[in-house]
């Protein structure tokens, strides 16, 4: 599980600055982090405005073959997801209801299994 905040990327200052609401058309980006693709079958990433939280659920391969994923360290075995107002709707597949996170990462976790 990997958290991450909306924050405003054309705004100067601490993070509390930046913060943004769902509603807003500020620019925003979220970077999901030290994802260790060799070790997780599913994924859950939460993405945290001011007003809401939204939850996306990943198996490994949505995760592995993303063109939004790329290394955190050149040469390491870490990768990072960034979510963006530019590329959100990439990822509406994987939302899901907070009372449904569990049983959707079950069944990815069994559909890896399998």
């Amino acid at each position: 599980m990997k958290a991450a905040r909306a924050i405003d990327t054309k705004t100067r200052g601490n993070l509390v600055s930046k913060a943004l609401r769902t509603n807003s058309d500020r620019p925003f980006w979220m970077n999901f982090q030290q994802l260790k693709l060799d070790i997780c079958d599913v994924f859950v990433f939460l993405g945290v405005w001011v007003d809401a939280i939204r939850y996306w659920v990943l198996s490994h391969d949505d995760v592995k073959n993303s063109p939004h994923l790329s290394h955190q360290h050149r040469g390491g075995v870490e990768y990072q997801i960034g979510i963006t107002d530019r590329n959100i709707d990439v990822f509406a597949t994987h939302l899901v209801d907070p009372a449904n996170v569990a049983n959707r990462v079950i069944e990815l976790g069994r559909k890896k299994e399998g």
